[in-house]
Order: structure tokens, then sequence, then C-alpha cells
């Protein structure tokens, strides 16, 4: 069988040389993902990618089960330990939980423990319900009252010793001092961060030029797997416990009495804990869970049910890395509920005026969402594009409780919004017919194609609103525009308002006399001010003069790596370089599109110009470029026709030289396809390998379609990879494209 096609072929279907190659193929991959997971704090793929491949690879095992061994994923938990902490093994297991995705799961559960029992189906069993923290596990051993040793799950058997770490967290007694406390007592739970002490990291992250940290759970590991537990210190880690490992004498006989003991001994314990004695009150308490998950502050993946009589769980036991006696009922990875607490308008770099939903903080697919898109004034209204009805006609008001989705690294938008739950003192959304940063009116052009108004309300403002000339300022340093190392849209506000930056060229002359002085104390105030709220919000005294001036020793790097970025890119292809000046319609495609056809920025701006001066000739020079179309030379047209944008562009290249885009290869294997990548590419970066597919004439899409003709998928592809397989398109990985392109060359 076909290597390639092994991960679209259903089990049954798998013959005994594709089953094992699959099998082992699945667990190099799961044991790379742990390693990132546990080892790292760096996962490349959701929860529920990763779960997916986990019950594949369960499935080949139960269907060939001669091929587990010792070293079965299936017997083994977590990864082992990295070797940056000493290791401490074990007294008892730290296991893992079997997962259900369905209320069908979760029934099958309790129907399971009843057989295993032998109880009939109306026989009392009594369960706990509790949100399952997403963070780091972690057990603490307490012998005679004092904490002696702290360890982290590790591989299930040994985890690393991150004692004088674990001592710093609050949370954390190092001593129990209540009545009946166990000689020997080791306390399981979890540490994590709150969304708000998470957001206040990555604010600091973002203000020293460093990479924000992904999600809570990542910064909660990291933080307590630090080399220097003083760096642990000064991260507000919490602990919640919920379970135990050794322990000398039970104090309770239940799970809900074990957990009321952790309470009385001095430790947090879970928020909305339970008991419950049906499936009905089971399912009942994970739905009410999942409506509070905005509420909480904290991250939870789903609620864990655990057969509430200790004795109860001693009979049932343990199946291979997982007790029978508890699950974990998972919530949707890209599917939450929140609440809007305001609605915000943000104005951007073409004038459009876009309605953004503030949001209490909710994880969503691994990541913590506050914002949602709402799109346009209609779609706030319930009107859909083409004037149906969307969510049944109902609008989207301040205070509604809602459902939102995020699919991949889309701004999550709503869904649904819970009728039941909207407050009586609701009103319906004002959209503003005013700019909120300049008052000039915000209007809705009529579309000459449509016969329509458009859905899109627009400033009139132009460049004199100071909105669109940041937003065309954030645009110009973004990611795929001018990519200034260490110059992102945080320093951009901070420049802007120091009165240091007012257009692209400006950001080139930072480095000049005062102005590289007066950059530096614009991001030494800023600086100072989180540093300021960070100890305010902490209930400390402001930041003492030594604090700042080891801040400002930070400082002084942040603003030499940013002057550094912005020398490394006075030169730069043609095609971002147009991409970076934030024409309307002119994407990376058509910049690309343009780049190729003129060959220099002056060749294009001399025939824009040409063109505004109603030169017919000119303007069917744009219209020929396969793909462009009117719309897009119309707007190249505008940009050129005003003196002031002119004038900006001549300033701009005094400081930056375009470079020519390599010639096309018309001949090569690819030309004329569309590729999309997905996954994670190990021997090039994802812009490298779309520049290799352009210069060869291929087309480099985002979405998977009936049009796509290859799809490059490496470790970690998820949707975009299923939906190849559902469409039958070929799938290559990244080696396989490297070998049909000949490592790039013009073949």
């Amino acid at each position: 069988m076909n290597p390639k096609t092994l991960r679209e072929t259903a089990v049954a279907d798998l013959d005994l040389d594709g089953a094992r190659a699959e099998y082992d193929a699945l667990a190099a991959e799961l044991k790379r993902h742990d390693a990132l997971y546990y080892n790292e704090d760096a996962p490349e793929v959701s929860d529920a990618d990763y779960d997916a491949l986990r019950r594949r690879y369960e499935e080949i095992e139960g269907a060939y089960p001669d091929f587990a061994t010792a070293e079965s994923l299936t017997r083994t938990v977590g990864a082992e330990p990295s070797g940056r902490f000493a290791k401490r093994r074990h007294a008892v297991p730290m296991l893992s939980l079997g997962k259900a995705y369905t209320d069908e799961e979760v029934a099958e559960f309790d129907a399971r423990i009843r057989r295993f029992l032998r109880l009939p189906a109306d026989a009392p069993l009594a369960f706990t319900a509790e949100p399952k923290v997403d963070g780091l596990s972690l057990s603490l051993r307490y012998e005679n009252g004092a904490l002696v040793a702290a360890t982290t799950r590790g591989d299930g058997q040994e985890g690393e010793d991150v004692t004088p770490n674990a001592m710093t967290v609050s949370d954390i007694p190092h001593e129990l001092t209540a009545e009946g406390v166990p000689a020997v007592f080791e306390v399981r739970g979890e540490i994590y961060l709150t969304h708000a002490d998470f957001a206040a990291i990555n604010e600091r992250q973002v203000a020293a030029g460093k990479q924000p940290i992904a999600n809570p759970r990542n910064g909660a590991a990291g933080s307590l797997r630090q080399l220097d537990a003083e760096v642990t210190r000064s991260r507000p880690l919490k602990f919640f416990a919920y379970a135990w490992g050794e322990v000398s004498a039970l104090p309770a006989r239940t799970q809900h009495g074990m957990v009321q003991k952790l309470a009385d001994y001095g430790f947090r314990t879970p928020d909305h804990m339970r008991l419950c004695h049906s499936v009905d009150e089971m399912l009942e308490q994970y739905r009410l869970i999942g409506e509070k998950r905005a509420e909480l502050g904290y991250d939870i993946d789903g609620v864990v049910y655990k057969v509430d009589d200790l004795a109860l769980q001693e009979r049932l036991g343990f199946v291979s890395r997982e007790p029978r006696w508890a699950i974990a009922h998972k919530y949707s990875a890209e599917v939450a509920i929140t609440e809007i607490e305001q609605i915000d308008i943000q104005v951007g770099r073409t004038g459009a005026l876009t309605p953004v939903a503030k949001l209490k903080p909710v994880t969503v697919g691994g990541v913590v969402v506050r914002n949602a898109t709402l799109h346009n004034e209609d779609f706030i209204k319930g009107i859909g594009p083409d004037g149906t009805q969307l969510r049944g006609g109902t609008d989207i008001r301040v205070g509604d409780t809602v459902t939102i989705q995020r699919a991949g690294d889309v701004i999550p938008q709503v869904l649904e919004v819970m009728l039941d739950k909207r407050p009586a003192d609701s009103a319906p959304y004002a959209f503003p017919t005013t700019c909120p940063a300049c008052g000039s009116n915000a209007v809705r052009e009529h579309n000459p194609r449509s016969g329509r108004e458009d859905v899109v309300r627009r400033c009139t403002g132009g460049l004199t609103c100071p909105a669109q000339l940041v937003e065309r300022l954030k645009h110009f340093v973004s990611r795929n525009a001018f990519d200034i190392d260490g110059l992102g849209g945080t320093f951009i506000e901070v420049l802007y308002e120091a009165g240091l930056v007012r257009s692209p060229a400006d950001i080139f002359t930072l480095g000049e006399g005062e102005r590289k002085a007066k950059t530096r104390e614009a991001i030494e105030r800023r600086r100072n001010e989180l540093i300021d709220q960070r100890f305010a919000a902490q209930n400390k005294v402001r930041a003492t003069k030594a604090k700042k001036a080891k801040e400002a020793e930070e400082e002084a790097k942040v603003v030499t790596n940013l002057l550094a970025g912005i020398e490394a890119r006075r030169t730069i292809g043609l095609d971002r370089f147009i991409f970076a000046l934030g024409i309307r319609h002119v994407g990376e495609t058509n910049a690309r599109l343009l780049a190729r056809h003129f060959g220099s920025i002056e060749a294009l701006r001399d025939t824009a110009i040409r063109a505004a001066g109603g030169d017919e000739e000119a303007k069917a020079d744009f219209i020929a470029i396969g793909g462009l179309g009117e719309v897009v030379t119309e707007a190249l047209i505008d940009v050129f026709r005003e003196d002031h944008n002119r004038d900006m562009l001549a300033a701009l290249l005094e400081q930056v030289t375009p470079e020519p885009m390599e010639a096309v290869a018309t001949a090569s294997p690819v030309a004329g396809k569309t590729v999309v990548f997905t996954g994670t590419l190990e021997q090039l970066t994802r812009d490298e390998a779309k520049a290799m597919a352009e210069r060869l004439g291929a087309k480099v899409s985002g979405s998977v379609s009936a049009k796509t003709d290859i799809v490059v998928a490496g470790p970690g592809a998820g949707s975009k990879l299923k939906k190849a397989a559902e469409l039958g398109l070929t799938v290559m990985d990244e080696a396989g494209w490297i070998a049909l392109v000949g490592g790039g060359g013009e073949g």
C-alpha cells in the first residue's frame, strides 16, 4: 500500500503491512508531540488533533493486538523527563484519563462500570463531576506535614524534581498543620495561570521585544520548569488540588470527602465540583460548567467524572494507562460559550469600520480569546450579505451570552445568541455613522456591480484620519510586508503617539541623531507604565528605581535590536514592497502579479500616473494583467492620483531599495497548478516554500478546494489534510514536494 495514502485509509481496510507502517508512524508522531507538550511546553497541534491521532493509534492496536509491547503508547503516560532537572520516581504512578466526546460515550462509561461491578441499571452509583483544569500536573509529597518534594508527571512513572520552584507558588502550603493530616500524603493537582495573569505576562513579553507565550498552559508549564526558582517566583502561578498518590491513611472514604479534606488542609480545590447520581445529572453539570467557562478566569478543557466511592475505585482498578473509574468529558476544541462585554469599532487602513465583540476571556482551540469579529452592521442585525436571515434573524447586543467558533488562526466569530440568557434591559446596538477616530462621516458606498449598498461602512477622512494612518503603518511592518524584526503593532502605536513616525519613511530615520534618543525615551515610557501597572495589579509598591534601572538595560537591547531590524530591511523584494503600501484590493497575490509585470516600482508608478491623467493605453496595461481586473486597476490609479501618496513613495524610495522578483519557470512540473501547504514544514520555512512554488509558476492558496491540485502536508496537518482526502486530491509530504520540483530549480 502506498504510504502516502495510509492516513486516509480506514483501519478496517488496512492490510497487515499497511497497519504496521501506519502504527509505527503514528507512534513516532505521538512521541514527538508528547515531548513537545510535556518537556518543551511548545505543542504544535491542538488537543483535538492530538486526540484524533491517538484514537487512530489505539484503533489499530485494537485490531492488531500483537503490535502492542511494553513500550506501547497505550501503556505509557506523558513523555520521559527532559533531563534539565533531577528525576524523581512516583511512589504511585500518575496516570492519564480516558476521554469522552459525546453524551453517548459518557452513558457507555456508566454502563461499562456497572457491567464490571455487576450492578443493575437502577442500582445507586454516585460520581463526582469537576472542571478539568488545563495546566501542568504536579505531585506534592508531605511527610509529617512538611513539604519534602514536588514532582511533575513526566512519563507517569518518574518526573522532574521541581521542589524549589514549587515552594515559590503561593497556593502551595509548605506545611500542613490541620488535625488529621496523614503522616505520608502525596497531594496531586494542577499548576495553572489565570487569564489576567497570562495577559500581563504576555504584555511584558511584547514590551521587551520577546515572543508572546501561546497560551496559559504553556505559560504555567514554562514558568514552573525554570532553572532559576526566582523566575518562577516572579510568575503568579496558582495550584488546584484534586487527587492524591501515596497516603499512609485515607482521611475519607469517598472522592468528594477526600477533596473536602484537601480544602480543610489549606489547598484550593476545584470550583463547581458536584456529586451526581445519574448520567443525566453528569451531563447537566457538564453543560452548566461549559456555560460558566468564561467566568472562571482560567482554562478548562472538559469535565472529569469519577466514581465517588473509594472502595469501588479500588475494585475497578486500572486498564493500561488509565483508571477504569474516571473519564474526562472534553469540550469542543473550536467552540466555546462566553459573554459580550462591549462592542468596539475598529477603523482599518482602508477606512472600513469593523465591529469587534470584546468578550469575557475564554479558551478556544488552545488559544485564549478576548475578541470576536462581528463583520459589519448587517451581521450584528442578523442580516446576511444576500439579505437572508442569520441566526434566525436574532441581533447581537452587549451583554449577550454567545457561542463562538474559532477555525485555525482566524479570529473567532459569533455563531449563536442564547436568547434565554439575554439581560432584560438590553437594547439593540446602534452602529455609528461617524468615524470614532476622526469624526468624519462614515458611509456605505453604492456598489455598481450588485446594485446595493456595500455591507462595509467607511470613514471618508482618508489620511487625515489617525486610525487609518496608524493601521497603514501596522500593515507596512506586518509579517508578509516589511516584517521588521522587533517592530510590531504595539511599538508602531508608541512611536506614532510620540510623533516619531507619521509615514513609512520615518521608520528608517529612527536611528538618526536625536530621533534615536527620542525613540528610546518613548519605548522606556511605555515599558515603565507596564511595570507600574503590573506592580499595582499585584498590590505591591510602585516599581523601584533599581527595578526600573534593570529594565532600562533591557530597553537598550530592545532599541538596539529594533534599529538593527530596520537596517536589515532597507533592501526588500518588490512584491513585498508593493504589498506593504496597503493599496486597497492589492493583497499578496496581486502584489506579485504587479511586481512580475512591471519589474520595478518606478515603472508601476509611472504607468499609474499616466493612467490617472487619462492615458487609456496605460490603463489597459493594468487591465491586461491576468487576474488583476478593473477594480484593482481603479484602486491603483486612485492612489497615484493623489500628490501626497506620490510624495510618500518618493520619500520611502530614498530610504529603501525594492529588488525585482526572480523570473518564473514556465516549464516546471507545477507551473499553473494550485498548491496548499499545511502542517509543519521541517526543511523549509512556510515563506520559503511559498516563494519556491511561485518561482516555479504555481499559485499558492491558503485553503483547500476542488480547484486545488497539490496539498503538501507536514506533521500536525489537520482539517486541510482531511478535506484534501475527502476531495481525492494529490497529497504529498515535504520530501515528496522537494523531489517533485527538483529542489526548486528551473527544470
